[in-house]
């Protein structure tokens, strides 16, 4: 299997976007489409499907909150109410996440992963927010500690290292510059 963010260029894809994913017939673009593909062929699909739907749209709603404040020229006046979104939303995590470990038991699913990425992501814009989640951050790095998660954490190639969230040039990149650049 092929994943990329390099150009599509002539690949035969149906929609042609960055990432995109070439596993043998199989060719995908749109992140949430490689996350659920990947899911399926490796057993990582929550057993309860409404639940799944319901966290991953939880994930999605929250992403497309931070993504619109981070490109909308008003990043300070809108990061309070996100921040206070955000403070409600991890709640709400940590009473659906309950016993755990993961977010359906000991099963590992692509969600998981979608949550973790989007954790660290309100993590690098409040880290305060996150003080006394003792739950949430509990299971942050239990994910973190997956021994395939861990070692790509630890890895050159992590892209919390060389790549930012967001655009360079919107109002917040993320990690690893999280100044504007002009």
């Amino acid at each position: 299997a092929v994943v990329s963010t390099q150009s599509t260029g002539s690949l035969g894809l149906d929609f042609p976007n960055l990432p995109y994913l070439i596993d043998g017939d199989v060719k995908l673009t749109e992140s949430i489409a490689i996350i659920r593909y990947l899911g399926r062929k490796y057993d990582m699909m929550p057993e309860d499907v409404v639940r799944g739907d319901l966290a991953e749209q939880l994930v999605n709603g929250m992403r497309t909150y931070i993504t619109k404040i981070a490109y909308s020229g008003e990043f300070e006046k809108a990061k309070p109410w996100f921040i206070n979104t955000l403070g409600v939303r991890l709640k709400e995590f940590t009473a659906f996440l309950g016993e755990g470990p993961f977010l359906f038991g000991e099963k590992v699913t692509y969600i998981d992963f979608m949550a973790f990425e989007f954790w660290e992501q309100c993590r690098a814009l409040s880290p305060e927010s996150f003080d006394g989640m003792d739950v949430v951050n509990a299971y942050q790095e239990r994910v973190a500690s997956l021994p395939r998660i861990r070692e790509w954490m630890d890895s050159e190639d992590c892209t919390r290292r060389t790549y930012s969230i967001n655009a360079p040039h919107c109002s917040w990149p993320g990690f690893p510059n999280t100044e504007k650049t002009e």
